[in-house]
């Protein structure tokens, strides 16, 4: 005669397959009857490789106390594949921060100085009339002594020049258009009409 318990089992395990049957079809659920010595973590072993299916053998087939099964009772062993999955951490990525271009130190050119005797030269440059100033002024002092206003009969002014250049204009401006004149088209240069008064006594 079976006990109630077995009574209770069995029918607790035909309920077990009528209402999981369909789950186990879907799952493709294995039957497995109980041996001597297992555990629910030795079956969950045997059939997921480690204890993952532990709470799910426990819960398809009323298990309350998962240290508590019979060898000879035939339990289902839910698929795997209804364990559920490790959550895969998501993954973002994160983009290396652009490195600053190296600023670009901007040069700024500084010309050199000029020295004191390339500055002289310059400054004659600039003031220089086409003549040389050291000879024009050398015939100036021996002509009036420098003076603009000096008259000597028909030579008038700073170099003597005749009356008749002068066309009437005595000007300090006029004299010195006037001689340069005179002795580019005479002398050639103010040298040369130095060396000819030199050697004449006028130019």
């Amino acid at each position: 005669m079976k006990s109630i318990k077995s009574i209770i089992l069995g029918t607790t395990l035909a309920l077990g397959v009528g209402i999981f049957g369909g789950a186990a079809n879907a799952f493709a659920d294995s039957s497995y009857t109980i041996k001597s010595g297992d555990t629910l973590s030795t079956i969950s072993q045997q059939f997921a490789g480690d204890n993952s299916l532990v709470s799910s053998i426990a819960s398809a087939n009323g298990i309350s106390d998962v240290n508590m099964i019979f060898a000879g009772e035939t339990i289902t062993v839910p698929d795997g594949a209804t364990t559920t999955a490790p959550v895969q951490q998501e993954q973002t990525y994160v983009e290396p921060a652009a490195q600053a271009a190296p600023v670009q130190q901007e040069q700024t050119y500084v010309e050199p100085a000029q020295t004191t005797a390339a500055a002289t030269t310059q400054t004659a440059s600039t003031s220089y009339t086409g003549t040389s100033s050291s000879a024009k002024e050398w015939i100036a002092g021996k002509e009036s002594g420098g003076s603009y206003s000096a008259t000597n009969g028909r030579y008038i002014g700073r170099y003597q020049l005749d009356s008749s250049y002068l066309n009437g204009d005595y000007s300090a401006a006029n004299q010195e258009r006037v001689a340069d004149n005179y002795v580019s088209s005479r002398y050639g240069s103010w040298e040369a009409a130095q060396s000819f008064w030199q050697a004449n006594g006028w130019y």
